[in-house]
């Protein structure tokens, strides 16, 4: 008999400060108008909190779903590139604020496309026999790492988690087919200076953000598509089987071309990041959670979900949903109000390293 992996659970996490386009426009050279006829984008949001907090809320929302215990997990994944520490991993704290003590747990970095890979290995792990719970979570506080002095990469971005439970089920549902890549000639072309590659004795407050916009933009398609093709060609399956296309949350340009190459309707596209900004590893799970609240997707729904992230890694699934778009238990809990703006968070990080670029510059 075959195993599958069932999606029984989903939750996010959104921080509730929020960062305007207006906002962003009184410390830098852009307007509301520049931001979102290039990107989608008109807001995101500020996390006050660390990755490994938000990241427990959104595993609480997600088991609350499932009407799962923390007792009840054997594996926990969590996918970020904006870890709390070095080490431990986030995943070990999700562990303890959950009190999952038997479950076994590590992070992912892929980037943006962290989500979808860790979602491939749970299924390869349910489907071996190995786990039959496990708790995935896509987390990231990306407005701690921003250079917020340029612009071409300090709108794009924004705070979040997201998490699902995947359990052990005989029924044909869950990531039936995934594809998943890496375009390592091309990992240059978006990096972050950071962690152990800084020099700690010569740190000069600046965090080198390398953000090639064209060439992401260029290779992020092909490869989304190419990896889309390869799931339809693995199931037999075509557009007109598909009921949803849900990808990752970048460019709207982006999402709107890659679409068009699949060939699916803007009416069965979801699209949400006019809302919270590209929040990396975070953006599938909290669109999948919004969708299944929106009622956007439905029982025995077929979902394609691509991806794309720094190294650069690619990927795309095919998910069919179960039978269940309830969750079991509420599953709306929120962080505490913060008692403080995302704007007023943001501009003494802007400031130190706008003082810290002017002093290198002077030499």
């Amino acid at each position: 008999m075959t195993t599958y992996a069932e999606i029984t659970g989903w939750g996010k996490c959104l921080p509730p400060a929020v960062l305007t386009n207006d906002d962003l426009a009184t410390f830098l050279d852009t307007s509301d108008e520049w931001i979102t006829s290039r990107t989608g984008i008109s807001e995101r949001r500020i996390s006050h909190v660390g990755t490994s907090e938000m990241a427990t809320v959104a595993a609480k929302n997600a088991l609350a779903a499932a009407g799962l215990e923390a007792d009840d997990l054997d594996l926990i994944i969590v996918g970020t590139c904006t870890a709390d520490e070095i080490i431990p991993n986030v995943a070990s704290a999700v562990q303890q604020k959950l009190g999952a003590k038997t479950a076994a747990a590590f992070d992912l970095n892929a980037a943006c496309s962290s989500f979808l890979y860790a979602m491939h290995m749970a299924t390869q792990a349910i489907r071996t026999g190995a786990q039959k719970r496990v708790l995935i979570i896509g987390a990231e506080r990306l407005s701690r790492i921003l250079d917020w002095t340029k612009r071409e990469s300090a709108v794009l971005f924004g705070d979040g988690a997201g998490a699902m439970i995947l359990e052990a089920s005989d029924q044909p549902v869950g990531l039936l087919s995934s594809h998943i890549s890496c375009d390592a000639d091309a990992r240059d072309v978006l990096s972050v200076d950071f962690g152990l590659s800084f020099d700690r004795f010569n740190f000069d407050g600046i965090m080198q953000f390398d953000f090639v916009g064209q060439e992401i933009f260029k290779r992020a398609v092909k490869g989304m598509n190419a990896a889309v093709a390869k799931v339809f060609e693995e199931t037999g399956m075509t557009t007109d089987d598909v009921d949803a296309l849900i990808p990752h949350q970048a460019n709207k340009r982006l999402i709107d071309h890659l679409a068009k190459l699949c060939k699916v309707p803007s009416d069965k596209t979801v699209i949400n990041i006019q809302n919270y900004g590209n929040t990396s590893s975070a953006t599938l799970p909290i669109a999948f959670a919004e969708a299944v609240e929106q009622g956007l997707v439905k029982p025995g729904d077929s979902i394609i979900s691509a991806v794309f992230g720094g190294g650069l890694t690619c990927g795309a699934g095919l998910i069919r949903w179960g039978q269940r778009v309830e969750p079991k238990q509420p599953n709306n809990m929120t962080l505490d109000d913060p008692g403080i703006s995302a704007l007023e968070m943001i501009l003494p990080m802007h400031e130190k390293t706008a003082a810290a670029w002017k002093k290198r510059q002077q030499g």
